[in-house]
């Protein structure tokens, strides 16, 4: 009886399905394809990520604090959040990691944007139609559960080392958040509410502007929020191919063993977090 389970067993290791080798083999065959292309989208990317973290860098940090502090006032009117944002920010200056939270701040932003630029309108379109909805599902849980050091393999080959395999590696984490949020809120809208408007004669466009959207936008900025925090989530993996921002300084820590660094630029990551995600809360001006 064991003798035929081990010879099954030896047959089963022995005869390996080759899935490394053929993925290996498509990310040579478009590497090969058109080096060109991803060397173009990386150039740009880079050049944009960069030109906006410079523009981010030339503002005085005490500006920028105090636009910081205005913006949590026009969105909250809440004195408390306003008095701790500017704190927070200024014990980022105090301790010495503005520049990097500048880059970090920059990396989110444009993965957030690209996220939402591409999941909303994808979980619309999954909301209207369950087939699509039916076939995203267990691509979304495969990009959420395949772990983030796997993305950057690939990445990395195609677009070398800096900023731009670890934003994309950052979109394709954050993707599935904003596109499960959004088709929640779309697929949720009563059908009354839809009847009425097709009872005052809306086109299909007016009905999504004009009632779906609406309806759902709780749902959507929830998922933008996911999307934040998945984002800053990445910052450390992303500073392990050549990414700057907050996550080097928690990197260099860890290669030398330095507590007390680590702890500065990982409570840095923290209060950027907590920063975003109270000024992106539903909000009287939202």
């Amino acid at each position: 009886m064991l003798g035929g389970l081990d010879a099954a067993l030896e047959w089963l290791t022995g005869n390996k399905i080759p899935l490394g080798e053929f993925i290996s083999g498509v990310v040579d065959q478009i590497t090969q394809g058109a080096p060109w292309l991803f060397d173009l989208i990386s150039g740009v990317l880079g050049a944009l990520v960069l030109g906006f973290t410079g523009a981010l860098q030339w503002v005085h940090p005490l500006i920028m604090v105090s636009i910081v502090c205005a913006l949590a006032w026009y969105l909250q009117r809440s004195a408390r959040l306003t008095v701790f944002v500017g704190a927070a920010l200024l014990l980022i200056i105090n301790m010495g990691y503005w520049g990097e939270t500048m880059e970090t701040l920059s990396m989110v932003v444009f993965a957030t944007l690209t996220c939402v630029l591409i999941g909303v309108p994808i979980g619309i379109a999954a909301a209207h139609r369950p087939w699509l909805e039916a076939g995203l599902r267990p691509l979304l849980d495969l990009m959420q559960t395949i772990p983030t050091f796997v993305y950057l393999i690939p990445t990395l080959i195609l677009f070398g080392l800096g900023v731009v395999p670890g934003l994309i590696s950052t979109v394709i984490f954050a993707l599935p958040a904003p596109i499960r949020l959004t088709t929640l809120g779309i697929a949720s809208v009563p059908r009354p509410l839809l009847e009425a408007g097709e009872a005052f004669g809306a086109t299909r466009s007016q009905l999504l502007w004009k009632v779906e959207i609406p309806h759902a936008l709780p749902s959507i900025m929830a998922g933008v929020t996911q999307c934040i925090m998945l984002s800053l989530s990445m910052v450390v993996i992303a500073a392990l191919v050549g990414a700057d921002g907050l996550g080097k300084p928690v990197v260099r820590a860890l290669n030398s063993v330095n507590i007390a660094d680590g702890f500065e630029a990982g409570l840095a990551i923290v209060i950027v977090a907590i920063v975003l995600d109270r000024l992106c809360k539903s909000t009287p001006h939202g």
